[in-house]
């Protein structure tokens, strides 16, 4: 095809290969909506330079780029989730002698007051139950909150009992088992188990210095 003939088939073309370009920019940023939470996101800019060339980026770099998509900045407001299962804390924590804010401190750092949790362990729920430990505790559902925190406190329990009540030690259990506490005879030297039990009792710091008081049920056990 002569030259001339050939650029007048890309110039006839050059709109379609245009909305190409722009429908797949539109599918990569939705695709990145799935794999990265809306804050990672940004505005797409383009800018059509003298040859005709459209470009997209999300960092302008001058006036003559122009903004096409405007990235929906979403705020997430999570102050009643925090609080949402209060009753709940309240009546499991009564119920076995458990401090409190000590479980709320294990929730947060398990779940992050997510019921539909899972790990990529299998752990599930709220306190994040392995599904045999949720078999030995009865639990039917790891997904139900009521279950699951009652079956969560009633290990930690446990595990209180076990370690003579040292925090550390059960805590360290809970996240990577009695039997490896035993082994070392200590924390484990593994250091996800070394910072979840910072963790953890940096949250129980937190919520026993907070004033707010649970939310106790009307109809609370005696």
């Amino acid at each position: 095809m002569p030259r001339r003939a050939r650029g007048e088939e890309l110039r006839r073309n050059r709109p379609l290969e245009r909305i190409k370009i722009f429908l797949f920019i539109l599918i990569g940023v939705g695709a990145l909506g799935l794999l990265y939470p809306p804050h990672s996101l940004a505005d797409i800019y383009k800018y059509v330079d003298k040859d005709g060339v459209i470009h997209f980026s999300n960092v302008p770099t001058n006036g003559e780029w122009k903004l096409i998509i405007k990235e929906k900045r979403v705020q997430f407001n999570l102050g009643q989730d925090f609080e949402k299962y209060d009753a709940e804390i309240w009546k499991a924590s009564q119920r076995y002698s458990v401090d409190y804010n000590l479980v709320r401190a294990v929730i947060k750092a398990e779940s992050n007051f997510n019921p539909k949790a899972v790990s990529r362990a299998g752990a599930r729920g709220l306190m994040q139950l392995m599904p045999q430990t949720a078999t030995l505790l009865q639990v039917s559902d790891s997904f139900h909150p009521d279950q699951n925190i009652d079956g969560g406190v009633r290990y930690l329990r446990y595990l209180l009992n076990l370690f003579n009540d040292n925090l550390s030690l059960a805590l360290a259990a809970y996240n990577a088992g009695e039997n490896a506490v035993f082994r070392y005879r200590g924390i484990p030297p593994y250091q996800e188990t070394q910072t979840y039990v910072q963790r953890v009792l940096q949250y129980f710091q937190k919520y026993s210095r907070e004033s707010r008081s649970p939310a106790q049920p009307s109809n609370s056990e005696n």
